[in-house]
């Protein structure tokens, strides 16, 4: 790719293809405004790791994450999206269009852009996780708990995240195990006061100082057995040579990590829009239009990098739609000065 040529401008475009950003690609394909997808670094999002999604209305038997994606792709592609693999790498706001550069060297200027590149659920890099996503390790209870009705189940994790999980996973589970490498939990008191409920009645068991080490299992036998790591101080991991740590095998059906996602905006930072200390967008919200704008205008907010609470893949699918719409209105009133403008201070 030449960086010297001249940037290609698109009238919109929609980073991530996820659900929201392919949502938000249906929408404005189907108002004609000629959206780019560009797919970063996780074509798909995180619904790719879930082999059945089974709570996404309309498929009574369940539907797998990657086929419902490819899916939605040709959907999108069917009204005139357009999508290209590339991960952006900045956006300068200083003037309107906006011009993103991605990792490539490639440069777009946009009229409009919605950013939907999703947050992506950090993981531990143990033995057999990646071989296993998806087949008895997971990133959301909520998603895939019920798979495993019946089954021993162990969530990794201390925050409000991790608590919720476990409460959530005792509808299914015949007992959850809770492993949480420190004494101390980071959780608000209301989730650890409900932990301790479920403790009390034997529905979940709580291992602290304990950490995950090793997964095993197949794809097709899913998680058979997994090893954990303990030491009576903590951070069993980092103590390994400690003569206190010890490692012993244990029996699960399943393994949720619980330990946080990330928000992907760091290609956001040297703009004005608005993020939380965690790196999450900050849109306008309220009940009217115009939720998804953030604090620049022409730049909408839409999925998992806004919501870090439900966080499933119908939540988003409604932001991407609200972000097309609400992009549709600003290019309807703004493309004309944009494309000969600078970007000015504000749009009152």
């Amino acid at each position: 790719m030449n960086e010297d040529a001249e940037p290609v401008h698109r009238r919109l475009v929609i980073t991530g293809s996820g659900i929201a950003g392919l949502t938000a690609a249906i929408y404005a394909a189907r108002a004609n405004n000629d959206p780019l997808v560009l797919e970063g670094d996780e074509p798909g999002g995180q619904l790719t790791l879930t082999t059945d999604v089974a709570n996404y209305p309309g498929f009574p038997e369940g539907i797998g994450g990657t086929e419902l994606i490819n899916e939605m792709k040709e959907q999108a592609k069917r009204f005139g999206t357009e999508i290209e693999h590339g991960v952006v790498e900045s956006i300068d706001d200083a003037e309107r269009p906006y011009e993103l550069t991605l990792a490539s060297g490639e440069r777009y200027t946009a009229d409009a852009v919605i950013v939907a590149s999703g947050a992506s659920a950090r993981t531990l890099s143990v033995p057999g996780e990646d071989k296993l996503m998806g087949y008895g390790v997971s990133t959301c209870a909520t998603c895939d708990g019920a798979f495993f009705r019946g089954e021993e189940m162990l969530v990794v994790g201390g925050g409000d995240a991790a608590m919720e999980e476990a409460t959530f996973l005792t509808k299914f589970a015949s007992k959850v195990h809770l492993v949480h490498r420190r004494e101390e939990f980071r959780a608000e008191d209301y989730w650890i006061e409900r932990l301790e409920e479920h403790v009390e009645e034997g529905d979940i068991e709580v291992m602290r100082n304990t950490e995950l080490a090793e997964i095993r299992g197949s794809p097709e036998e899913g998680v058979e057995d997994i090893s954990l790591l303990t030491n009576p101080e903590g951070h069993p991991s980092e103590n390994r040579d400690d003569p206190r740590t010890e490692e012993f095998d244990f029996d699960v059906g399943a393994v949720f990590l619980a330990i946080g996602h990330t928000p992907n905006t760091d290609y956001l930072r040297e703009t004005g829009v608005e993020m939380d200390d965690a790196g999450y967008l900050t849109t306008a919200g309220g009940t009217g239009g115009g939720q998804t704008h953030t604090d620049v205008p022409g730049i909408f907010g839409a999925g998992d990098v806004v919501d870090h609470h439900y966080q499933q893949a119908v939540t988003a699918a409604g932001m991407g739609s609200k972000a097309a719409l609400d992009a549709d209105t600003y290019l309807e009133t703004h493309t004309d000065e944009a494309q000969t403008a600078p970007l000015a201070e504000s749009d009152d």
